[in-house]
């Protein structure tokens, strides 16, 4: 019979190492080095230039295939259709009712143009302007998401993106019936089953099939998180995506069973995802660590979720809420989870997480697939600059300038000054020609 201990970190606030522990545990390195960017390299540049050659033949070499033609990895609006009408009623009403709940909420997202004048009839304001063409990568290696297709797809179309092209792997020629599904419940515009740095490529230069994107959106591996890093300035990006994380914060008053779950929740994504559980209470650690050591033989993914949490996952003590609050912003964690009594005190204090899911009821669980906000975060500590995949990731925005005679004249003085004291001639002479006698 196998150990069923799990050897967790264990740190404390209080001890004087902790600052060097928590930095340890909190490194990861984005995009990896050597290899990995070798290899991503050469499959861009070969994209790049071979096009859908190059396509065929990584697709067929990593992803197990044998097609002969880029079309073959398209799939049809009447597939999508056939595999939204062929799965069960009750998987059918789950990803509409997701579905709908992430379109009313993104909703509440979308921008408005906007200008005002001023006393002298000169006009500034703002233009909202949709992309045009949006690339979406749905990861399908050791487990599909339909949910990434819904969350990715729909806060375009509710931006107003004409054109979404997804692509997805399907290894060994495999694909998940609920991903097509979700991508007929979203609209997506065209589908192919390519993956890997390969994909990447085709969506950021474009090959005689795969039409070019302006920008990719999506998680994936670490081969397309280097690819989307290489090929950014060519396309936009969301992010460039680390292994997922979640950040619990308990009083001690939840069921351990409850938090022991919701750490498995992120730690079964792989073996490099981080879960952290933060209490006052010491002892309430050793009871969730008890409930994950009985709960794991249980999990269908307990090899990965046993290697997450004990390679780079922790329970730390505190002594207080203000020392959680301290770590929480020092992690700047994906998932924020305060299973606390009164959750809304804490959130003043709370400045950097990519989603927060407050109460003793709420799952992070609920958030991946159908509370509404975007399941898209932030990872890697990156919240301290960057926010949730939304609308306004997928809108433009343009200045709009436009002088009156005499705003001109006004505002060319100023100019003028401003100009020739960066010696930028023709810039002040440009402004100086529409300054009235």
């Amino acid at each position: 019979m196998s150990d069923p201990s799990i050897e967790i970190k264990q740190l404390s606030y209080s001890d004087p190492g902790f600052e060097a522990q928590l930095e340890q545990l909190l490194a990861w390195d984005n995009v990896s080095v050597g290899s990995v960017g070798q290899v991503v390299d050469d499959v861009l540049k070969d994209v790049r230039l071979r096009g859908d050659q190059a396509l065929l033949d990584y697709t067929n070499r990593f992803d197990r295939r044998k097609v002969d033609s880029v079309v073959d990895l398209q799939v049809s609006q009447q597939a999508l259709q056939e595999a939204l009408e062929g799965i069960g009623s009750e998987e059918r009403q789950a990803l509409e009712l997701a579905a709908d709940r992430i379109r009313q909420y993104h909703q509440h997202q979308k921008q408005d143009s906007w200008h005002y004048r001023e006393a002298d009839g000169t006009l500034l304001g703002q233009k909202i302007t949709p992309l045009d063409r949006v690339g979406i990568y749905v990861p399908g290696g050791k487990a599909s998401y339909p949910s990434s297709v819904l969350m990715n797809a729909i806060p375009a179309k509710v931006a107003g993106v004409s054109e979404i092209v997804m692509v997805v792997p399907a290894p060994g020629g495999d694909l998940n019936p609920l991903v097509l599904a979700a991508a007929a419940i979203a609209e997506v515009s065209q589908v192919f089953t390519v993956g890997g740095a390969q994909a990447i490529g085709a969506l950021a230069y474009g090959t005689e099939t795969v039409p070019r994107v302006d920008k990719i959106v999506g998680p994936g591996n670490i081969y397309v998180a280097t690819a989307k890093k290489a090929v950014f300035g060519t396309v936009g990006l969301d992010m460039v995506a680390g292994p997922s994380e979640i950040l619990v914060v308990c009083d001690g008053e939840t069921d351990p069973d409850w938090i022991a779950m919701d750490l498995f929740s992120q730690a079964e994504h792989d073996e490099d995802a981080q879960s952290i559980l933060i209490s006052p209470d010491i002892e309430f650690l050793a009871r969730v660590k008890a409930s994950m050591e009985r709960l794991l033989p249980s999990m269908e993914r307990a090899d990965i979720i046993r290697a997450a949490l004990e390679n780079r996952s922790a329970l730390i003590g505190v002594s207080d809420m203000t020392e959680a609050v301290s770590v929480i912003n020092r992690a700047a964690p994906e998932h924020l989870e305060l299973s606390v009594a009164d959750p809304e005190a804490l959130l003043p204090q709370i400045r950097h997480a990519g989603a927060i899911f407050m109460g003793r009821y709420t799952a992070e669980a609920l958030g991946d697939y159908c509370a509404g906000p975007n399941h898209v975060l932030p990872t890697s500590a990156t919240a301290r600059f960057s926010s949730p995949l939304g609308v306004y990731d997928f809108q433009k925005r343009t200045s709009l300038i436009m002088c009156s005679a005499d705003g001109a004249s006004t505002l060319g003085r100023t100019a003028s000054v401003l100009a020739r004291g960066e010696t930028l001639t023709a810039h002040a002479r440009s402004a100086e020609y529409r300054i009235k006698d």
